[in-house]
């Protein structure tokens, strides 16, 4: 179990994480947040990759500082980017990754050709990282980070850049090996997640906005959720004046669909509430909406009332 007590890390002026307080056991969390919302700075602080401003990080009731190296040999980390020599095979760059973590030679190799067989490239596990695809490296380097069975799996935008069908290959082998252990899984693209989280942790700005799952988030905004119907025009200006919200195209026509606390009655409230609303309705600019802006709105749809 990972206990996050008041995690803050500032740089100078700047707070990049502000006053956290988490408790993590088992499964998947999901960290959702725009870029900057400070996920990767709760991670590297997890990972001790950076040093914190002020808190406490306890790993089963004992401080991640104090348990120092037999901390990190119970965590796997999968960073953003791909740092990888492209002149080694698979089965070479994941013994490489092995002996850093101080395995044994035969236990390295067997587990290598293991986790390649889970992750689907055993096949091709001869053939040099530099004639991967950008999924295979992901793929990669989620088999590198579970060398060894980590307790912890962490992995920062492990779909980053990643076509449609790769990104779901990924996010089955990352809800296969949760089954154990705590992932954490930071993204902003909430199709990552939706499907695999237990929780998700919603982040903006480095403070935390909400922690629970999806179906509890979900209940949270319903009722906060409308779709407006009219030409590509109007929905396009919606689009303007609320700087946020979704346009999309149905059989009726072109819809606007909003997550906010006042919206104009000719907007249609929905049942179906998704966690892509939850996070519009948390994460993207909420203080940005500005009441100007709804004001507009409104003058626009009484004018639409009298000119009918």
């Amino acid at each position: 179990m990972l206990e996050i007590k008041h995690l803050t890390k500032k740089y100078g002026d700047f707070t990049a994480l502000r006053d956290v307080n988490l408790t993590l056991d088992k499964g998947v969390f999901g960290i959702l947040g725009a870029n900057g919302a400070g996920k990767s700075t709760f991670l590297n602080l997890i990972t001790d990759n950076i040093p914190r401003t002020e808190g406490e990080i306890l790993y089963n009731g004992k401080e991640i500082l104090t348990l120092g190296a037999a901390f990190r040999k119970k965590v796997g980390y999968t960073p953003q980017l791909q740092g990888m020599y492209e002149d080694f095979s698979a089965g070479q760059f994941l013994r490489y990754i092995g002996s850093l973590k101080g395995m044994k030679h035969k236990k390295c190799k067997e587990q290598s050709m293991e986790l390649l067989e889970l992750v689907g490239l055993r096949q091709v596990a001869h053939k040099k990282l530099g004639a991967y695809s950008g999924g295979m490296r992901q793929r990669v380097l989620l088999a590198a980070a579970m060398l060894d069975d980590p307790e912890i799996l962490i992995l920062d935008e492990p779909t980053a850049g990643l076509d449609p069908e790769e990104r779901i290959r990924l996010r089955n082998h990352i809800a296969e090996l949760a089954k154990n252990r705590t992932v954490l899984l930071a993204t902003h693209v909430v199709s990552d997640i939706e499907c695999i989280a237990e929780k998700v942790i919603l982040m903006k700005k480095g403070e935390l906005l909400r922690f629970g799952s999806p179906i509890e988030l979900m209940e949270e905004i319903q009722g906060k959720v409308r779709e407006f119907t009219g030409t590509f025009e109007e929905v396009s200006s919606l689009k303007e004046i609320y700087g946020k919200g979704q346009i999309m195209r149905r059989r009726a026509g072109f819809v606007f669909r909003a997550a906010e606390e006042e919206l104009p009655e000719d907007f249609v409230p929905v049942s179906d509430v998704t966690l892509e609303d939850v996070y519009l309705f948390y994460a993207e600019g909420r203080e940005e909406s500005s009441s100007k802006g709804k004001a507009e709105a409104q003058d626009g749809n009484e004018k639409k009332g009298e000119d009918a």
